[in-house]
């Protein structure tokens, strides 16, 4: 009966310690999985690659730490905008970026690539870079494609935007897990968006991309469906600077 006891004594310290050092390692995987990771070292263009290609064209590069797209240094034409190499679902990314006068770009997310999606936008739902004071789309439709915008889908509920060749601070926000997207510039948060179910669907319907009537229904009979895809930055034909490109997972 002594022996049973200190078997079973013994067999209980086991499974204890066996369950402790499963909670710790749970817990380090959870903070470890926590961390900020950057998107970009400021010194090259690693972790990137031309949408639906490899090589980045010479219209991106890295000038004094921050990442520039130069229309000016386009060659051979052609829509260049590039996204990550890897892919995510849950998480808030961090980014700072200006655009120069009049000038227009994007942010996506859950970018899917192959030859039939010829655009990052065709997939990806995007978060409107824009300078609101001197370009069009600020006013249209009100204020679907302002700055912070998701573009075409939720308005805005403050123009908190720098001017043109100012930095501006986005924090965007997917979880699916909560059902939520946010999006913070300069500190305030300025739109709020369901990210999956009857309501994003409804919010698809109603933009250009669900209007039966609109190019894009045809040609993007995909968009916002995927929950997991890489990062995109746009070329817009407009020059555009991005630096401390942080993400983290959810």
């Amino acid at each position: 009966m002594k022996n049973f006891t200190s078997l079973l004594l013994l067999g209980c310290i086991l499974l204890s310690s066996c369950q402790e050092n499963k909670s710790k390692e749970k817990k380090e995987n959870t903070i470890k999985k926590k961390e900020w990771i950057s998107l970009f070292d400021g010194k090259t263009l690693n972790g990137w690659h031309q949408y639906n290609g490899s090589a980045i064209g010479e219209a991106w590069s890295v000038v004094d730490s921050t990442l520039v797209f130069d229309p000016s240094k386009k060659r051979n034409g052609g829509d260049k905008n590039i996204v990550t190499d890897q892919e995510f679902t849950n998480f808030v990314l961090s980014i700072e970026w200006k655009v120069a006068e009049v000038g227009n770009s994007g942010l996506f997310w859950a970018v899917q690539e192959g030859q039939e999606y010829g655009q990052p936008y065709l997939t990806g739902p995007e978060i409107q870079i824009l300078d609101n004071e001197h370009h069009p789309d600020a006013l249209a439709n009100p204020k679907y494609h302002q700055a912070g915008a998701l573009y075409d889908m939720v308005q805005p509920t403050a123009d908190v935007c720098n001017p043109a060749g100012e930095w501006n601070h986005f924090l965007l926000t997917i979880d699916h897990n909560i059902n939520k997207g946010i999006v913070v510039l300069n500190g305030t948060e300025i739109v709020r968006f369901p990210v999956h179910g009857p309501e994003w669907e409804a919010l698809i319907a109603a933009s250009k991309f669900g209007d039966k009537n609109s190019p894009f229904y045809t040609h993007a009979p995909k968009f916002g469906q995927f929950k997991t895809g890489k990062i995109g930055l746009q070329d817009h034909g407009d020059k555009v600077a991005f630096r401390n490109i942080k993400i983290k997972e959810l």
